[in-house]
């Protein structure tokens, strides 16, 4: 994985659970990873692998959701040489200011 984000940066995450009284659209995005047309943001981590966020797979928007998915799993894709990156610097937003994800509304 290109840019792999610090302990701390995942520190910052809230855990599992924590937000879930929040609309997701209300949600903070506190991470992006992304390869090729594939993203995921992510919202809340469990502070050892499994992430809650939104996952828009091959810029496939009508099928794009909220869901669960492994950071492991994330470090293990690539396409050729090109691992899966992790946006950084990135400013944590809300889920409605990120355009990808205001495409489903």
């Amino acid at each position: 994985m290109w840019n792999e984000p610090s302990r701390a940066r995942l520190d910052a995450v809230p855990r599992l659970y924590e937000t879930e009284d929040i609309p997701v659209q209300n949600k903070l995005i506190y991470l992006h990873f992304f390869i090729g047309g594939c993203d995921w943001y992510v919202a809340e981590f469990d502070g050892e692998d499994t992430c809650f966020g939104y996952s828009i797979l091959n810029r496939d928007y009508q099928n794009a959701e909220w869901g669960y998915f492994s950071l492991a799993e994330l470090k293990g894709l690539s396409v050729g040489w090109v691992e899966v990156d992790c946006e950084g610097p990135w400013e944590v937003v809300p889920a409605y200011a990120i355009p990808e994800i205001r495409r489903r509304a």
